[in-house]
C-alpha cells in the first residue's frame, strides 16, 4: 500500500465521518471510524511486511545486537530493522526506530548513526515547531509510547476516552450555535415574506493548559531491557496524567482558575444561570429528599433529543454500586441490568452504566460527551530527564499542553447530591 493512497483514503474516510456526526447520523459515522481503523491496521501490516523483508534481504545488515538481552542461553533481538537501512532510506518504520532510539536516550545509552539521525530529525521539527529555552530542551514523545499513555488513561476514564478529541498546534477556535434570534422555521400566510434568519453564535476558545508530571527511578531500575522500559514508563506516566486529565474533564476549574485548568462538563452545568441542566437530592436533609426514578426522567428529560442516541450515564464506582444498582422503579424492579458487553458495568434507561473516577461521588452525569465536549492537545507530550548522580536517580519530567471545553450543555444533564450549606 502506497503512502500517499493511504494518506487519501484515511482522509476522505474521518471527512465523511465528521460530515455523518454533524448530520447526527450517529452510527454511521461511527462504521466510517471502523473503516479508518481497518485502514490504519492494514497499513501497519504492510510497513511490518516491508520491514521484515528489507531485513531479510540483506542479513548482514539484518540484525543490530546493540541492545539484545539475554537469557538462559538465548539471544532476544530488540529491533530486527537495520540501522544502516534507515540511512540508506529503505523502506522502514520510522516511528519505531524512534521509539527505540529515545528509549535509549532515556536509559542513557548510546544511539548509532541510524537512530541518532532519525532521532534529531524528529526532535528538530518538534523543537523548531515551539519555543523552548535552549538549556531545558525536551524530547519528543514517541507517537507509540504517547497512544499507550493515552490507551491506559482513557481505560480508567472512560469519560475521557468518549470526548472528541482534537490535535491543533497553539490556539484552537470553535464557532457554536448558540440560538436563532429571528427567522426560525415557522408556518406563512400565503403570500407572506420569509422572515430573515438571525442567528446567534459564540466561540469556544482552546489556548491550552499546562500538564506535567514528574517520576523518579533509580539507575538501577533504568538499566532494564528497552522493551521492559517502554510499557513502563506508559504505565507510570499514564497512570498520573490520566488521573489530571479524567478529572479535569469533569470538574476542572476552566480558564479562570489559577493555575488555568480545562473547563469540566460538572463545572459548566453548575455555572449557567439557575442550573437548568441539574437535579439536586439531599439524604441529609430534614426531610430527606433521596435518588429516585423521577429525577433520572428529570434529567433526561434536560437532554436534547438529538444526543440521546449515544449518550450514557457516568459516575464514580461508589455511587454505582452504592446508589444505582439499589433503585427501584415504581413496581420494585431494578433499574439498573449488570452488563458489562457494551463497555460498561451496566444500563439504565437503556444507556451505558460507565464507572469513572473523575466525577464527583453522589453525582451522576448523563450526556453525549462525543457531540458535547471538545479536547485539544495544543503541544505533543515531551519529557525532559535531570540526573542527580549522589543519589544515582534519574528524574523523567513529562509536559503537554491540553485544553478542553464543553460545546452545548443541552447534551448533558447532572444528578448531584445538594452540598452542605
Amino acid at each position: 500500500m502506497e503512502k500517499e493512497k493511504y494518506l487519501s483514503a484515511r482522509e476522505a474516510l474521518l471527512n465523511e465521518s465528521e460530515q455523518l456526526t454533524n448530520e447526527g447520523k450517529i452510527e454511521d459515522a461511527k462504521a466510517k471510524v471502523k473503516e479508518v481503523e481497518t485502514l490504519d491496521n492494514q497499513w501497519e501490516e504492510s510497513k511490518l511486511l516491508n520491514a521484515n523483508v528489507e531485513a531479510l534481504r540483506d542479513k548482514t545488515k539484518g540484525i543490530n545486537m546493540e541492545n539484545a538481552s539475554v537469557a538462559t542461553g538465548t539471544v532476544t533481538m530488540i529491533d530486527s530493522v537495520s540501522m544502516e537501512a534507515v540511512q540508506n532510506n529503505v523502506s522502514t518504520d520510522e516511528n519505531k526506530v524512534y521509539e527505540n532510539a529515545w528509549a535509549k536516550t532515556m536509559q542513557g545509552k548510546q544511539l548509532d548513526s541510524g537512530e541518532k539521525k532519525v532521532f534529531d530529525k524528529k526532535n528538530l521539527e518538534f523543537n523548531n515547531a515551539y519555543t523552548h529555552d535552549t538549556s531545558n530542551t525536551s524530547v519528543l514523545i514517541p507517537e507509540t509510547v504517547v497512544a499507550g499513555i493515552w490507551k491506559r488513561a482513557t481505560e480508567m476514564y472512560p469519560l475521557l476516552a468518549d470526548v472528541k478529541k482534537f490535535n491543533v498546534r497553539g490556539t484552537l477556535t470553535i464557532k457554536k450555535h448558540s440560538g436563532i434570534a429571528a427567522g426560525d422555521a415557522a408556518f406563512y400566510a400565503e403570500g407572506t415574506a420569509t422572515a430573515d434568519e438571525q442567528n446567534t453564535f459564540a466561540e469556544l476558545t482552546l489556548s491550552g493548559c499546562e500538564l506535567a508530571k514528574a517520576i523518579t527511578i533509580t539507575w538501577k531500575l533504568r538499566s532494564m531491557a528497552v522493551e521492559e522500559f517502554i510499557p513502563f514508563i506508559q504505565n507510570e506516566l499514564a497512570e498520573r496524567i490520566g488521573v489530571a486529565l479524567g478529572t479535569a474533564v469533569a470538574k476542572g476549574k476552566g480558564a479562570t482558575a489559577t493555575p488555568k485548568e480545562p473547563e469540566g462538563i460538572e463545572t459548566a452545568l453548575l455555572a449557567e444561570s439557575s442550573t437548568p441542566q441539574v437535579v439536586e437530592y439531599d439524604p441529609e436533609a430534614t426531610t430527606p429528599i433521596p435518588l429516585s426514578y423521577t429525577m433520572f426522567t428529570s434529567a433526561i428529560g434536560k437532554i436534547h433529543s438529538s444526543y440521546l442516541s449515544t449518550a450514557a450515564i457516568y459516575a464514580s464506582n461508589a455511587t454505582i454500586w452504592g446508589q444505582l444498582a439499589n433503585l427501584l422503579d415504581g413496581q420494585g424492579r431494578p433499574l439498573f441490568i449488570p452488563d458489562v458487553t457494551a463497555g460498561g458495568v451496566g444500563r439504565m434507561f437503556g444507556m451505558v452504566v460507565k464507572p469513572d473516577a473523575g466525577i464527583t461521588t453522589g453525582s451522576i452525569l448523563i450526556g453525549n460527551p462525543m457531540q458535547g465536549y471538545v479536547m485539544n492537545t495544543n503541544e505533543p507530550m515531551s519529557v525532559a530527564t535531570e540526573e542527580h548522580v549522589k543519589a544515582r536517580t534519574v528524574d523523567y519530567a513529562a509536559y503537554t499542553i491540553v485544553d478542553g471545553g464543553v460545546l452545548d450543555t443541552k447534551a448533558f444533564a447532572l444528578i448531584r447530591n445538594k452540598p452542605a450549606a
